[in-house]
């Protein structure tokens, strides 16, 4: 029967429908047809189209991509050439991990929904991290990442000092004897895996980001000084008589940043942003600068900094510390009344910061007028720098400045590195300043060079898909929230709109989390097609050069093209051939720091939750698979509800109302719906938490009740 189905559906040019399927056969073969056609579907040897009807799956329908992972099961690929990614759902990753180069077969071209039917090239990184142990009088490694299914062995020389319970980082060498056997070899050992931070640095490893620099970066930091020398303070503006200070979080060591504000007799605003002239240490065709290159970024993780720089650099002589002269690159703007950047200037300078403040203490001046001690100077230029962030904030939110306000966790660690307590990062009137005026800058410094006409690296944010921003808008309707938008010009005002929409409802924190998810990310480019979540023609990132590559490249670039007053062809062709190799790599080494921080994090998440097991908490449904329901409590710890832990009644995955459905009772589990749940159990080191329901919930489970 099944090799008849199959027959009459290929045979046909057109897709055919089931009862012109069943209509072939006969009163004893059709009960069997559902499941017949069910297993061809999984076979890849039919499809089911949009319209319900049946139709041969071609080898048109396969293609080669990149796979990107989920820790949550699920993932994407990527395909050259097509801009939307293909959506891979748990049961259909068959095996593939993160990196992998795998040949897809699109199940639903529409949805962008696809299988992963075999993994073309692994991405076998040449290097790995895991645990040392000891079997049969043989080394092996238990490798972190359990999603790779090979075994690694280490001969007795090529262990380099390493003894059972290492954490350490292998080299992959060759395959032996069988084809999931390689022989590696130890070139390092991070430490004991109960030693204080060796978690971190373990994770840290797996993405390529290492807390030691070569000997030849070593070597060049001794010919750098310890303070500013007076013949480089030639040809720069001196303003170290201005009244300029930093101002950052209490633990911050590398200062990148610090600005200055007047009053003109116009009524106009002189806005100053001074940046550490990083560039002037680190240049090119130097181990320092390939090395940053490298890098791309410095990494905060939980209480560990991986800097982009060496110590020397990065809180040295290139931190804008107090009471000392060190070299920037100012940018000063005239902005009027109203917000609008009149004009710039952008120069080689040197200042001396008058103080570094903290947040803490200058939002108890902005928001609770209350002065501490050693602030007292500096009341009325904070006061003057608040009245002009407010007015930017009110002009950039008229331009369609999205604000997702997304919150964000802050582990609290102990002396050990051992995570004590989970808090939500505080985002007050002095870090919106901060961000309003580092925007005004980059905005500046974009806009100078593009009207120049000359090669510069850009961040840019593109357009939504407005394929996703339908079934986001669609799943809206089956909540039952009517949202106004308008489709047929998307603008940043129309997102905006959309969140200004959902602010009043209890979903919104996972609604917002949604919508963010259906834009574009932000990325390096040397091509300008502008700052969509900014509403911005213009951006760039200059601002942070201590700790970005990129505001490294663009201040070389000032220097080049402002300072240096180098135009000619041969710069430009050079900078032409050069920006989009620094582009690719900035945003790739992006992403892996981005990565890293998101692991560091759920990895401490679960380490503060070890102490919990067995309290109760209320959370938030945040994410609903097709194995679960991952939940969110009110500290942003998520930790996973399993389907089968439910246990009052069979439950299954509803995609199109993203929800559980109890078979018998129709109960339903949907996202943003309130539970109460248990901790049940905590896997530390892969960043797994797992909570079942609490008996008493009213949506709720057998489970026990927590004395909690």
């Amino acid at each position: 029967m099944e090799e008849k189905v199959l027959e009459y559906i290929t045979k046909h040019n057109k897709a055919v429908t089931y009862e012109e399927i069943a209509a072939i056969l006969n009163d004893e073969e059709l009960p069997q047809l559902a499941k017949v056609l069910e297993k061809l579907e999984k076979e890849l040897k039919i499809r089911l189209t949009n319209k319900g009807k049946y139709e041969k799956f071609n080898d048109k329908m396969k293609k080669i991509g990149i796979f990107v992972g989920n820790k949550k099961s699920f993932g994407f690929v990527m395909v050259d050439g097509i801009k939307d990614d293909y959506y891979i759902a748990s049961e259909n990753v068959n095996g593939a991990v993160d990196g992998d180069e795998v040949i897809i077969k699109i199940i639903d071209d529409g949805r962008h929904e696809a299988i992963i039917s075999s993994i073309n090239k692994r991405n076998m990184s040449t290097t790995l991290v895991g645990e040392l142990y000891v079997k049969d009088q043989k080394n092996f490694i238990e490798l972190d990442d359990d999603k790779l299914k090979i075994i690694v062995e280490i001969p007795n020389d090529k262990l380099n000092g390493a003894v059972p319970g290492h954490k350490v980082i292998v080299k992959i060498e060759n395959k032996i004897e069988k084809s999931n056997y390689y022989e590696g070899e130890v070139i390092r050992v991070l430490g004991h895996k109960d030693d204080p931070g060796v978690d971190i640095l373990s994770i840290a490893a797996k993405y390529q980001i290492s807390d030691i620099y070569p000997e030849e970066v070593e070597e060049e930091l001794k010919s750098i000084p310890s303070e500013v020398l007076e013949e480089e303070l030639t040809s720069r503006r001196d303003l170290t008589n201005e009244m300029i200070f930093t101002i950052d979080g209490d633990d911050t060591k590398d200062i990148d940043d610090a600005i200055s504000i007047k009053k003109l007799d116009n009524g106009n605003y002189l806005l100053g942003v001074h940046i550490a002239d990083v560039s002037h240490y680190v240049k090119p065709s130097t181990a320092l600068y390939e090395e940053a290159f490298e890098r791309g970024t410095s990494n905060y993780l939980a209480n560990t900094v991986i800097p982009m720089l060496p110590h020397q650099l990065s809180n040295g002589i290139c931190s804008l510390n107090p009471d000392v002269i060190r070299l920037t690159i100012s940018c000063v703007m005239e902005i009027d009344q109203k917000g609008n950047t009149l004009s710039s200037d952008i120069f080689e300078s040197y200042i001396k910061s008058r103080k570094q403040m903290t947040y803490k203490n200058v939002n108890k001046i902005l928001e609770e007028n209350i002065i501490p001690e050693g602030y007292e100077e500096f009341v009325s230029n904070l006061n003057l720098m608040k009245e002009l962030a407010s007015i930017i904030r009110k002009t950039k939110v008229e331009k369609g400045y999205i604000d997702f306000d997304v919150d964000e966790p802050k582990v609290i660690t102990d002396e050990n590195g051992k995570a004590i307590d989970i808090e939500k990062r505080v985002r007050g009137t002095g870090e919106n300043l901060i961000e309003d005026f580092m925007i005004a800058a980059n905005e500046a410094v974009a806009t100078t060079i593009t009207y120049m006409d000359l090669p510069f690296i850009y961040r840019v944010h593109g357009r939504p898909d407005e394929d996703k921003l339908k079934r986001f808008l669609s799943f809206l309707n089956i909540l039952g929230y009517k949202v106004n938008a308008n489709m047929k010009n998307i603008t940043p005002k129309t997102i905006q709109s959309i969140l200004d929409q959902l602010k009043d409802k209890k979903e919104y924190p996972v609604l917002s989390n949604m919508l963010l998810r259906s834009m574009m990310k932000a990325i390096y480019d040397n091509t300008n097609i502008g700052h969509f979540g900014l509403a911005s023609k213009f951006y760039t990132h200059f601002t942070s050069p201590i700790r970005r590559f990129p505001d490294l490249t663009v201040h070389r670039l000032l220097r080049t093209y402002l300072f240096e007053h180098k135009i000619d062809n041969s710069t430009i062709d050079y900078f032409n051939e050069e920006l989009p190799i620094i582009a690719k790599k900035s945003s790739d080494r992006e992403k892996a720091a981005d990565d890293c921080e998101r692991d560091v994090t759920d990895m401490k998440m679960a380490e503060y939750m070890e102490g919990h097991i067995g309290e109760v908490y209320k959370g938030m449904i945040s994410t609903v698979t097709n194995y679960g329901m991952y939940v969110e409590l009110p500290n942003l710890v998520e930790g996973l509800v399993k389907i089968d832990s439910i246990d009052d009644d069979y439950y299954t995955y509803d995609e199109s109302t993203y929800s559980l459905i109890g078979k018998k009772s129709k109960k339903r589990y949907v996202l943003g719906m309130s539970v109460e749940i248990v901790v049940e159990s905590v896997v530390k080191e892969k960043g797994l938490i797992n909570f079942i329901l609490n008996k008493g919930d009213k949506n709720g489970n057998k489970q026990p009740q927590s004395k909690a």
